[in-house]
């Protein structure tokens, strides 16, 4: 039975795509299931669609809706889905299509072009080859629908979408800022930005969410910035798109906005966990949005907004979640429980870290366990425990060991075991220092550097902490204060040395670095213009920096 169309619970905008039905309320489940499509937001965006046909069992695009929100996106592609939910999933697709072709005929011209390119998205087997061949497939027939239909916002908005399908996260070489081979990234900027031409692009969530994805790995993020100024407030209660600008805040160093949209985020996703409980995919959106929040914090120095958000954050994540097998969430979710580590060594709260308790199951809570050593070994190091911070890299590596090799890493598409090697580098480059093997210590930080550098794309970035941050701390406190600046204004984008998407722009702690390195390095009048930097993102924190990184000795119990 369909949910009354007038009790609905979200405000998800005003937005509207005619389709062929004279029932109202079909007509309105249709407009909020295509929302939550583009919000990323698939199971409620099949809800809707179901009231939508039980509403009206003769409009074709509302099985059309179906089988499209029940299909692969950008942060899911046909790979992530586990063998049970695949099955499952393509028969229930299958059965969509097959609806939406038997009425078709009685559509428009638009709608039968789009039920007929979505035939395609289904792939002949289970395997790599077909789910690239599959994805290639439906990117061709949406191809053809935008020859024909060019200016409709939506067909365009699903050309582009196909088109990033191809790539999902590998857009852009982050090095060179080239189009990585094989990918689409060009032909879906062309499509979007002639899109974005339109005079009602600005009301379309759908068009702005993919620009800000398409963007923000490229060269120049910030182009996007008014497409994420228009979708900020566009559907109060979609969660994910209400934090999609803050990825490109985050490029920018604008992380008060990046809190405040990650803040409203959090509160839309908790009104949908109250009412339809956390037993779903979406939980990986939310817990995405208090990562988020946590990230943009810590860059700003607020240790309150970024414990406070730890902390809700855990309270919907129960190991009954966890366990949930189809899909695999423990897969999905269980590294945002170690993210209290990023946290407490960011903020130098080495007792805090110190009284973590370890879970009891090892192999359930395998990244966090992994990450209580981590923080542990740090933690141990940093005031001077020099066994105590051995026996924890040992517990490290063995802890590393039991990682399943599909658990992903705080966002899609890093693997947990290949992010959690950063933290071993530093691990060993903080024991190094303590133990008075400057040279060796640094090696292992600049390894950490190397390993952290090479992390793919994500959003927020895995490690949390810049590895240069504690690098450079600890190069001035050896006095090496040249080396100290060159890795400040890497991280602050002072240079060409790292490409725009691993830049931290206006971030308080390497601001606060690089102002002393150039004070110390007699470098006065340059000194003076990044103080006025410094002092806005000072009167933001909620700590008094006195070091990139607390590991620096003159920071010790601050």
């Amino acid at each position: 039975m369909a949910q009354s169309v007038d009790d609905y619970l979200y405000n998800v905008g005003s937005y509207h795509l005619k389709i062929s039905t004279t029932n109202e309320s079909a007509q309105t489940w249709f407009n909020r299931g295509l929302i939550w499509s583009y919000a990323f937001h698939h199971e409620e965006a099949a809800r809707c669609f179901r009231d939508a046909i039980a509403e009206d069992s003769s409009a074709a695009m509302a099985y059309w809706g179906l089988a499209y929100a029940l299909g692969p996106n950008y942060n899911k592609p046909w790979e992530m889905f586990d063998e049970k939910e695949l099955a499952s999933t393509l028969e229930a697709i299958r059965k969509a299509n097959a609806d939406a072709n038997t009425h078709a005929p009685k559509a428009t011209s638009v709608e039968q072009a789009l039920v007929e390119a979505i035939q395609s998205r289904v792939p002949k087997a289970l395997d790599e080859t077909a789910f690239r061949s599959c994805n290639e497939a439906y990117a061709a027939a949406m191809g053809s629908v935008y020859e024909k239909f060019s200016d409709n916002l939506d067909v365009a908005t699903l050309y582009a979408d196909a088109l990033m399908n191809l790539s999902a996260w590998d857009l852009w070489d982050l090095r060179t800022g080239e189009p990585t081979p094989g990918s689409r990234s060009l032909d879906a900027k062309a499509v979007l930005e002639a899109a974005l031409e339109d005079e009602n692009a600005h009301k379309h969530a759908g068009l702005l969410h993919l620009y800000i994805h398409l963007m923000e790995m490229s060269t120049t993020p910030e182009v996007a910035l008014v497409a994420a100024d228009h979708l900020r407030t566009l559907t109060p209660d979609a969660g994910h798109l209400v934090h999609m600008p803050s990825h490109l805040d985050i490029l920018v160093g604008d992380y008060r906005s990046a809190i405040a949209s990650n803040a409203a985020a959090c509160l839309a996703d908790e009104k949908y966990l109250a009412k339809h409980g956390g037993d779903n995919f979406y939980s990986f959106y939310r817990l995405h949005d208090y990562h988020s929040l946590i990230y943009a914090a810590m860059f700003a120095g607020q240790y309150k907004v970024s414990m406070d958000t730890v902390e809700r954050m855990e309270k919907t994540i129960p190991a009954s979640l966890l366990r949930t097998s189809s899909p695999p969430m423990a897969d999905w979710l269980e590294n945002f429980v170690g993210v209290r580590v990023h946290v407490l060594v960011r903020f130098g709260r080495w007792e805090e870290l110190l009284k973590l308790k370890l879970p009891d199951d090892q192999q359930l809570y395998s990244v966090t366990i992994a990450m209580y050593h981590y923080g542990k070994g740090v933690a141990y190091a940093a005031t001077g425990r020099i066994q105590e911070a051995e026996n924890e890299r040992d517990l490290l590596s063995s802890a590393i060991e039991r990682i399943p090799p599909e658990r992903i890493a705080g966002d899609f598409p890093n693997k947990s075991n290949v992010v959690i090697e950063v933290g071993r580098a530093m691990l060993d480059g903080e024991l190094e220092y303590r133990r008075g093997n400057y040279e060796a210590a640094f090696k292992h930080l600049e390894t950490a550097i190397d390993r952290d550098d090479a992390l793919t794309y994500a959003e927020p970035w895995p490690w949390m902490q810049p590895t240069r941050h504690a690098y450079a701390a600890l190069l001035m406190e050896q006095g090496r204060i040249e080396e100290a600046s060159k890795a400040y204004a890497a991280d602050l984008g002072f240079d060409d040395t790292l490409p725009r998407a691993r830049q931290h722009p206006n971030n308080v702690w390497a601001l606060h670095g690089y102002h002393e390195c150039l004070l110390r390095l007699g470098r006065t009048e340059e000194a003076k213009i990044i103080k006025q930097q410094l002092r806005i993102a000072e009167a933001v924190a909620d700590v008094t920096v006195k070091a990139s990184c607390y590991c620096r000795g003159s920071c010790q119990g601050s």
